[in-house]
């Protein structure tokens, strides 16, 4: 309950680098999260290269902490993996993005969502990331 109630966006950073253990703890987090027909449709792209979150930072209008941030987790969906009328893959992101905010704050770290909302914004994460056209980038 406690990481629960004490997360908050966190927007501010320090250059410090994120463990690789705590890493793949807010990924198992993540993983652990519930998806509709349990089809775990989610992907998760690890970025800790400065040119990449400095792109990522200059091309979302309201990514501008990803200039400081030393690490960022993109949460993709790959919806062919829950076929409609079933298609869970945005509340199945969303439920393993939170459980990796959870787990950064177990772990004594600040995050914040934010949000790809936009066709814009799914093209802007694509081209950066090299996400295939198959795949849907629901945060960072």
């Amino acid at each position: 309950m406690e990481a629960i109630f004490a997360r908050r966006s966190i927007r501010k950073y320090t250059s410090d680098p994120v463990k690789d253990e705590d890493i793949n703890k807010m990924l198992q987090a993540g993983m652990a999260a519930p998806t509709g027909g349990n089809r775990k449709p989610w992907h998760f792209i690890v970025i800790k290269d400065r040119g990449t979150l400095d792109r990522l930072a200059e091309n979302h209008p309201y990514g501008k902490m990803l200039f400081e941030a030393p690490l960022c987790i993109a949460v993709c969906g790959d919806p062919s993996l829950t076929p409609l009328p079933r298609n869970f893959v945005p509340q199945d992101c969303s439920a393993a993005t939170m459980n990796i905010l959870h787990a950064a704050v177990a772990l004594g770290l600040g995050a914040v969502w934010i949000g790809l909302a936009l066709p814009e914004h799914y093209d802007m994460a694509r081209e950066i990331l090299g996400i295939p056209g198959n795949i849907v980038p629901h945060n960072l």
